[in-house]
């Protein structure tokens, strides 16, 4: 459909045996199968989401991709959400190519993935996490700036990629603002070896978001998300919305979460007295004010569906990064990853006769 144009040469598209250096973020309920595959077949990294998988939907989501795609693939695993442990094993059981972690110490991924040959990529927003995932073995890290969607961290792109990638001794993937071959330009420039996308990726035509969602993605702008703790416990950024304000301004958030709580516990394959009984522990173990993060996270999850898988942008909340702004349109995967890499490749030109 679309002529496949020589592969890129950098120490990611090295190290994963992909042709691009581009990636999909993984995204819960957004990085699905049949989205991982097309990026792959495209010629980049497709990271399936496994936060709202039980162990079994997410073998089965991984042997699905193989069915797809016989190019390598990740996955990732957010050590924060309950029943990472055992997905990681699932991970680990299906030999997965690429593991993608972030939101804890995963020292022990590392081992686990290189026991089989595979890859532990980290996600980082900041040096001091950067430093200690290389110390624990991940062969590259994902550094997710202030402008991406969900959980980027304080600096933004321009200077966290290359203040982390000047630091340390193993790859660099920059995340957060990229979503044109101008910022895969930039990123190689800043000392990135790939780029990581969410947003962009999302408003394709494989992507399983709900319609009305990709719409307001083109007609959104830079200055129209959101960044706050108070989302689902962890700095996040989402679209400006009414279900955004509501749940920032939420109280009796323990309370609440009891209740909801039963969509996420039967989204993550636990028994709802389980997960409950964790919030409460946690407040007694830790302090309230992990256990408040983690309510905030059960009671995002109904307004988080309702918005991506409803396409309710009013009630609903979006997780959309600032390249919000530069998306125009919704188109096929393989499309998008050509125009990109067509665009990267005119802008290093052009750079190449300024300089």
């Amino acid at each position: 459909m679309f002529p496949r144009k020589s592969a890129m040469n950098t120490k990611i598209t090295r190290m994963l045996g992909i042709q691009y250096p581009i990636v999909l973020s993984g995204m819960t309920g957004i990085s699905t199968p049949e989205l991982v595959a097309a990026v792959c077949n495209a010629g980049g990294l497709g990271i399936l989401a496994t936060g709202d998988l039980s162990p079994d939907s997410l073998r089965e989501s991984i042997r699905k991709i193989r069915e797809l795609t016989d190019k390598p693939f990740g996955a990732n695993v957010p050590l924060l959400i309950p029943g990472a442990d055992e997905k990681a094993h699932v991970l680990f059981e299906e030999k997965v190519p690429a593991v993608n972690y972030s939101l804890g110490k995963g020292d022990w991924i590392c081992q686990k993935v290189h026991e089989y040959g595979g890859k532990a990529i980290a996600t980082v927003v900041n040096l001091r996490h950067a430093q200690a995932a290389e110390r624990d073995g991940a062969d590259a890290l994902i550094v997710t700036g202030h402008e991406a969607a969900a959980h980027g961290g304080e600096a933004a792109s321009l200077v966290l990629v290359p203040s982390i990638a000047d630091s340390v001794g193993i790859p660099v993937i920059a995340a957060g603002g990229f979503g044109d071959g101008r910022g895969l330009a930039a990123a190689l420039a800043l000392g990135a070896d790939a780029i990581a996308m969410g947003t962009r990726f999302m408003n394709t035509l494989e992507s399983p978001v709900h319609s009305a969602v990709k719409e307001v993605s083109c007609v959104k702008t830079v200055h129209d998300t959101l960044y706050s703790d108070k989302v689902d416990g962890i700095p996040c950024r989402v679209m400006q919305s009414k279900g955004a304000t509501r749940l920032i301004k939420g109280r009796f958030i323990l309370i609440r979460a009891l209740w909801t709580s039963r969509a996420a516990a039967k989204s993550y394959g636990l028994p709802w007295l389980k997960l409950a009984a964790g919030i409460l522990l946690l407040a007694v173990a830790k302090g309230i004010g992990k256990a408040v993060a983690l309510a905030r996270l059960a009671n995002a999850w109904g307004p988080m569906q309702q918005g991506m898988e409803y396409g309710d942008t009013e009630n609903g909340v979006l997780m959309l990064g600032q390249v919000t702004g530069l998306i125009e349109d919704t188109p096929a995967v393989a499309q998008l990853m050509e125009r990109i890499v067509s665009q990267a490749r005119e802008c290093s030109a052009a750079l190449a006769e300024k300089v």
